[in-house]
């Protein structure tokens, strides 16, 4: 198999001229040429609005050795193949490790172990993802909330409400992110997101591809119940040895996966009471920033109207002159902003979209670095109670509702009176209020001179009548479950995994680590079987 790169053509092209491409580079008929696909496909924009896509294609041929003496070209050499591999096991039925969590990080790390032969238990305190859904829909309508089954928690996890972005920045000599990107296309994804340089799914299609991915487990003899929370756990010897669901229900086992995910308040309580060493770490907080999504193509591509390329994105970071970050974070192209509380009295926003990426509306989180020093104290969970209390002012600012703000309002430090021509598309109600009280006044300033910096990268960015909400606080787990070089915690036999524990930070990455939590788990099972 060959790769070739560097293959450009106009965004307009067929598949037809890509082929015609690729059989002038290699300098053959058509005859000659076996098979080939698509393994990256990237947009360059530097010339807008003339775009072009660039293409890394692999292609197999006859006389695959004399096409490349023929050649001598750097942008056409031999496929390093890499294959990724599943340890497997022979074991007796009684082995069962334990999985609490449903996100991508549950989820994938039970993949792995069905695939290597054992058959675990996944526990999730939310419900299925069609009674999910329901349960969400009937929250962002009537404001009535389920703490159990929510934005946060349910099969999914909190991805499953998300833009469902697949990219991640994590290396990858292992294989595992393709791996994950095959393993959703094999549960009903568009084959698309295998070479595309910045995949998503959308809400729409991650529901049902979860559904997919436990339908796969369950037939391989795993088993998932849903409305199951771990609430308690016992360690015996400095080793797990049993876990309690729902009050009720005592479980054996010796193998514990923890993939609770990043809003899993209670049991990081759970755990700093059984003394299992975590610690804190940083993370962002900030709000939701609305404009409209012509406003961002305009940028990007040169034009207001996507066409074939669909609703364009940014990524923006600025350093304020305090040392402090600001960045976008979680962008929504063609998205909504959406309550994401999952506690009583408490009210966070997200955001997310459809795979048609349809709103008039983009969308992104303007965050800002907060560090243990911002939130100081011996307790562990001090940065859980800071993300607490800024969700409390975010409850009452709004009365329940989104609390929301046009951006020269925010820096004249009043409450808005109307909308301007950007109007808010949200799921969930929303009420004006003055966010300018929400978050302390050293991050309120560090966010307007990064909004204003990004203004001179993007025009109109820190336009008056951009929509801000808040509270953006659920950026990453406010801490990390410690783990060894085993991936086993300070008591044996438990395995911190994905977002919640501090090990990711997006879709990708927790399913990536779901993965080599459950290659640790195998490879600790080959050593003591």
């Amino acid at each position: 198999m060959l790769s070739v790169c560097q293959i450009k053509l106009p965004v307009t092209h067929t598949r037809e001229d890509l082929e015609k491409k690729l059989l002038s580079v290699l300098r053959i008929p058509r005859e000659e040429l076996l098979f080939w696909r698509i393994a990256r496909q990237s947009l360059d924009a530097r010339k807008k609005p003339d775009l072009f896509f660039v293409y890394t294609l692999e292609a197999s041929v006859k006389k695959e050795s004399k096409v490349l003496k023929k050649i001598r070209s750097k942008n056409v050499s031999l496929l390093a193949a890499k294959k990724f591999n599943y340890l497997c096991v022979q074991k007796d039925s009684f082995y069962r490790p334990v999985i609490v969590g449903s996100g991508p990080a549950g989820l994938f790390c039970a993949y792995y172990l069905v695939k290597a032969g054992l058959k675990p238990l996944l526990l999730e305190r939310g419900e299925d993802a069609d009674s999910r859904k329901k349960t969400v829909e009937h929250f962002w309508k009537t404001g009535e909330l389920n703490q159990e089954s929510n934005v946060q928690f349910g099969e999914g996890g909190a991805g499953t409400f998300s833009d469902g972005k697949l990219n991640t920045l994590v290396k990858d000599p292992a294989g595992r992110n393709r791996e994950v990107l095959k393993i959703f296309v094999e549960a009903g994804a568009p084959e698309e997101i295998l070479y595309q340089q910045k995949p998503h799914l959308g809400t729409d299609t991650l529901i049902n591809i979860v559904k997919n991915i436990r339908s796969f487990i369950e037939q391989a003899g795993g088993e998932i119940r849903f409305s199951s929370k771990m609430t308690d756990l016992k360690i015996k010897d400095g080793r797990i040895s049993s876990i309690t669901i729902n009050d009720t229900e005592e479980v054996s086992t010796d193998t514990l996966v923890l993939a609770v995910g990043h809003s899993a308040r209670d049991t990081f309580a759970l755990l700093k009471e059984k003394g299992i060493h975590m610690e804190a770490k940083a993370f962002a907080v900030g709000l939701r920033a609305e404009h409209p999504q012509s406003l961002i193509n305009a940028y990007q591509y040169g034009q207001e109207t996507e066409g074939v390329l669909g609703a364009a994105s940014y990524k923006l970071t600025h350093k304020g002159e305090n040392g402090r970050g600001v960045y976008s974070f979680c962008m929504c192209p063609g998205g909504y902003v959406v309550n994401a509380s999952s506690e009583q009295g408490r009210l966070a926003v997200n955001g997310m979209s459809y795979q048609d990426r349809g709103s008039v509306n983009a969308n992104s989180a303007l965050i800002v670095t907060v560090t243990p020093e911002d939130f100081p104290g011996e307790d562990i969970l001090s940065g859980m109670e800071f993300q607490r209390k800024l969700e409390e002012k975010a409850y009452r600012l709004g009365k329940g509702k989104i609390p929301v703000q046009l951006y020269e309002d925010f820096c004249k430090n009043q409450v808005s009176a109307a909308l301007g021509a950007v109007k808010p598309c949200m799921k969930g109600d929303y009420a004006f209020a003055n966010l300018r009280t929400l978050m302390p006044e050293v991050l309120n300033e560090t966010l307007i001179h990064g909004i204003e910096a990004f203004g001179h990268i993007i025009p109109g960015f820190s336009r008056g009548d951009m929509v801000l909400s808040g509270i953006e606080s659920r950026t990453s787990s406010p801490v990390r479950i410690c783990r060894n070089e085993a991936f086993q915690s300070s008591v044996s036999g438990i395995y911190p995994c994905g977002e919640g524990a501090g090990y990711a930070g997006g879709i990708t990455s927790a399913a990536m680590d779901g993965l080599k939590v459950g290659e640790a788990i195998m490879k600790n099972l080959i050593n003591f079987s």
